[in-house]
């Protein structure tokens, strides 16, 4: 008989792809910003703009990528009240360390994110489709996926408050590494 895959299938996660010489970068609504390396503090609008192969440090009270296409980020240590990537178009992204009081990926198509070593208060992934998703050694509060659907997602030892999955449809999921303390929909668990 034939041998069947590990169930469930791990993410495929790749680093970002950064070239070897970044350049300063103004932070602008609507901005092409490629090869950059951007510094951001107070309140940033970048809804709208692609981002790509680019570092992003950032100590900042509002960052919106709305909207924005970001493709081959890296996001070490970032201090965040609120990072907004409504509807965005999300790829080969990894945030890793810092804290984020919200961050919003609602709406958003995913494929290739990373979140790693970092406290959040609120993630909302609520109607966004998500592909290779790895979320590991993170503090979470609150997180949020109704109406989502789940590719190949895993979280490894990374606690949370409360879940949300009402609605949510997944395949390859992950939880094991999960320490939730309520879920709101077990039902929506079950497969």
């Amino acid at each position: 008989m034939a041998r069947t895959p590990e169930s469930p299938a791990p993410p495929r996660i790749t680093d970002p792809d950064l070239p070897p010489v970044l350049e300063p970068a103004v932070p602008r609504r609507s901005a092409d910003l490629i090869a950059a390396r951007l510094d951001l503090s107070g309140t940033v609008d970048l809804a709208y703009s692609t981002l790509e192969q680019c570092v992003v440090s950032a100590d900042a009270d509002t960052v919106d990528l709305t909207g924005a296409t970001v493709v081959d980020v890296d996001m070490p240590g970032v201090r965040i009240a609120s990072l907004r990537m409504r509807d965005a178009g999300v790829r080969r992204v990894r945030i890793s360390g810092g804290r984020i009081g919200t961050l919003d990926l609602s709406e958003s198509r995913i494929s290739e994110l990373e979140l790693r070593d970092v406290r959040i208060d609120y993630l909302n992934l609520g109607a966004a489709k998500v592909t290779d998703l790895e979320i590991s050694g993170c503090a979470i509060r609150t997180i949020d996926m109704p109406q989502a659907e789940l590719t190949r997602a895993r979280f490894t030892a990374t606690s949370t408050d409360e879940v949300d999955s009402r609605g949510m449809r997944a395949k390859d999921l992950d939880l094991r590494g999960l320490d939730a303390v309520a879920f709101l929909d077990a039902n929506s668990l079950r497969g």
